[in-house]
């Protein structure tokens, strides 16, 4: 097994009223960039990136879990490490060198077991991004895949929230807007997914005449997917309101916090029609 960076401390800890507290469990973030590399993830002379930080700090502070971070998912992302885990976080590019048995263990078995979870970051969508149907198994847990982004990282855009009832949505309330890199998307199934925000064309520049989803959520057997757009800008990563959302999806996927999962396609369709009438 390669050298990874250790981030945080397996410690047990106490509640409020004096009660041991559960041990928080492992995370592994894998930050492995086979295409372009985002500075949130880009480590600087060997130091941590942003993206890990951020990681690392709120897993402290929240004491749900510690976190690994690899770059290696040769030595890393195997059947015999992700037994370690219960979440597996990805901010990557490219095709990943994951052997095929591995990948099957992680689909077939690791994923689909009651409390664990892939939380999906930004460029996760940009992984495995080939027509290779080799590669079909990574874009349908991603739920959707890179296909430009019209809204780059200088843009404020507005996003609405359409489950306000989901955990990780919560914070954001209703409607709010940032300052990051927007992508659009193919191999986007609504069907299979729970869209819980996406892109207000109305007020959004420049406007599309489609549905762009910035996050959601979905079941895999016992497990739980969740993904999210944002992470793009280095600042996103200090964002106080969108690491509180992810502390939050961290929760659900957990089962510390209760959220819907189940696929709201009708939201999409009307997204759609909305996102047509912006453009008029």
């Amino acid at each position: 097994m390669s050298p990874m960076c250790v981030l945080g401390l397996a410690v047990l800890f106490s509640t409020g009223r004096g009660l041991p507290a559960a041990e928080p469990v492992r995370a592994l973030f894998v930050t492995q960039s086979k295409g372009f590399r985002h500075g949130s993830v880009n480590r600087r002379q060997k130091n941590l990136a942003p993206a890990e930080i951020a990681m690392t700090q709120l897993g402290q502070q929240t004491k749900l879990f510690t976190v690994d971070c690899t770059q290696d998912c040769k030595a890393d992302f195997t059947a015999a490490n992700l037994k370690k885990y219960r979440i597996v976080m990805f901010y990557t590019t490219g095709v990943l060198p994951i052997s095929d048995k591995d990948r099957d263990y992680f689909v077939n078995t690791w994923l689909k077991t009651k409390g664990h979870g892939y939380i999906g970051f930004h460029s996760a969508t940009d992984t495995y991004r080939t027509k290779d149907p080799k590669h079909r198994w990574y874009q349908e847990i991603a739920g959707g895949t890179f296909n430009g982004h019209p809204w780059g990282s200088g843009n404020n855009v507005t996003i609405t929230v359409h489950d306000t009832s989901h955990p990780a949505m919560k914070p954001f309330g209703k409607e709010f807007q940032i300052k990051d890199e927007i992508y659009q998307y193919v191999n986007w199934v609504p069907k299979n997914v729970r869209v819980l925000m996406s892109l207000n064309m109305a007020k959004c520049n420049p406007k599309r005449p489609y549905h762009v989803p910035v996050a959601w959520c979905r079941s895999w057997g016992e497990g739980k997917i969740y993904y999210s757009n944002l992470g793009h800008n280095e600042r996103t990563w200090t964002n106080k309101v969108v690491l509180k959302s992810t502390e939050n999806a961290v929760r659900w996927v957990l089962n510390l916090e209760s959220g819907n999962s189940a696929p709201n396609p009708d939201v999409s369709k009307a997204e759609e029609a909305r996102a047509k009438a912006a453009v008029r």
